[in-house]
């Protein structure tokens, strides 16, 4: 294993101006080569999908290097590799097509630990469905979604189960496979968000055993898009609108519109980059993934332990990321400051540690912090010791000055 942070913080040219990133659960730097595949794709000879001329091969061949890449990253299937505009986007496009088979009667099963984006469009879809929505709370103490209050909301009728697969405000990693493992035994689909998962754990379909895996590749160094992971054979069950002469294949049924070649190829560029984090690594693509958020995942949570230890030593602090198992984030508060004040101060000593709900918002609530939320500070692969010293002696010095 070989995780050299000097070498992979020379790729990203936005970390020259000496700003220390703390908001990589909002989503990560870019690093050169994505941009440059972005450009090269733009400027290649480029139109729509075709095998005759040059230009339509180019795009072709950008459409299946996306899906083999996300394939690798997700543990899937290329025909199961759906693009979106975001992830938001992909669930309530999703929420639309499977709510058409809901009546009254059935249920969904929601969690307050998840982003908005895999709460309202299934609650919102339901209501229109005249199904009934199940909440599940989490632990607001521990910050553990348990899987015996999600196995206890299910039903004969459940219909559809939405969990996280990382918490992006508190960073709770829940058992996912027990939980999906449960709903499927009611018969129910799973849709599970990999989002904020994705940025530190390596995914996989099969082991969460979801029906559903959504991913931003934004938040692991991509650009702005969403993806969808699922069988082929779930995705031919579904059967969206869409216009007359579209192809009716999948995973094409579900893009709608021509697809945006330069940001897949950005894409999958992102995804070759994750696999080169640890730079010993070798073997397939998805074997070079695995090395490298093996490599990430030390790195990351050696960072966590000084941070979490010395954000406790600072005074009136709580922190509400407390799971057993969690990604390398923390959502904290101070007594005599405000978190929205921090953020602002943190930023004039070139910081960048955002405040909020960051659309957790039922999540916010349920830990008592309303929707005004607290700091949070999340790691990314270009986090250093370093940067973990300037934020804890910021943080010191602005709650000494009260």
């Amino acid at each position: 294993m070989a995780y050299d942070v000097d070498r992979i913080r020379s790729q990203f040219p936005a970390l020259a101006d000496g700003v220390a990133h703390f908001e990589g659960p909002g989503g990560t730097q870019t690093p050169a080569s994505v941009g440059e595949a972005i450009a090269r794709t733009l400027s290649a000879p480029l139109s729509n999908r075709g095998v005759v001329g040059a230009s339509e091969r180019t795009a072709d061949a950008v459409v299946a290097a996306f899906r083999s890449a996300f394939a690798d990253l997700l543990g899937a299937q290329s025909r199961g590799i759906v693009l979106g505009r975001s992830a938001t986007q992909l669930v309530y496009d999703f929420a639309h097509h499977l709510a058409r088979d809901w009546a009254p009667g059935d249920e969904i099963v929601v969690t307050r630990l998840d982003h908005d984006s895999n709460i309202r469009p299934w609650v919102q879809a339901a209501e229109r469905a005249g199904a009934t929505v199940r909440w599940v709370d989490f632990d607001a103490a521990t910050g553990e979604l348990l899987t015996d209050a999600v196995a206890s909301a299910l039903g004969e009728r459940t219909r559809l189960v939405a969990v996280t697969a990382a918490s992006n405000l508190i960073g709770t990693i829940p058992d996912v496979r027990a939980i999906a493992d449960a709903a499927h035994a009611h018969g129910a689909l799973v849709w599970v968000d990999g989002v904020h998962y994705a940025a530190h754990e390596l995914p996989d379909l099969g082991e969460f055993g979801a029906d559903f895996l959504v991913c931003s590749p934004y938040k692991f160094l991509g650009p702005h898009c969403g993806v969808l992971a699922a069988a082929p054979e779930v995705l031919e069950s579904v059967h969206p609108d869409k216009l007359l002469p579209s192809t009716n294949a999948v995973p094409e049924r579900f893009e709608f519109g021509t697809l945006p070649y330069e940001i897949m190829a950005g894409a999958t560029e992102a995804v070759d980059v994750l696999a080169g984090l640890d730079d010993a690594a070798d073997g397939t693509r998805r074997e070079r993934l695995t090395a490298s958020f093996h490599a990430l995942h030390e790195h990351e949570a050696e960072l966590l332990e000084l941070l979490e230890r010395g954000i406790r030593s600072l005074p009136g602090a709580t922190v509400f990321s407390r799971a057993a198992r969690r990604t390398p984030t923390l959502l904290v508060t101070f007594e005599s400051v405000p978190a929205a004040e921090l953020y602002r101060s943190l930023v004039e000593r070139a910081i960048l540690a955002p405040s909020g709900n960051f659309y957790a918002l039922e999540a916010s609530r349920l830990l008592g912090l309303g929707d005004t939320g607290g700091l949070r500070l999340g790691l990314a692969p270009y986090t250093t010791s370093e940067e973990i010293d300037r934020v804890l002696a910021a943080l010191a010095e602005l709650l000494a000055e009260r």
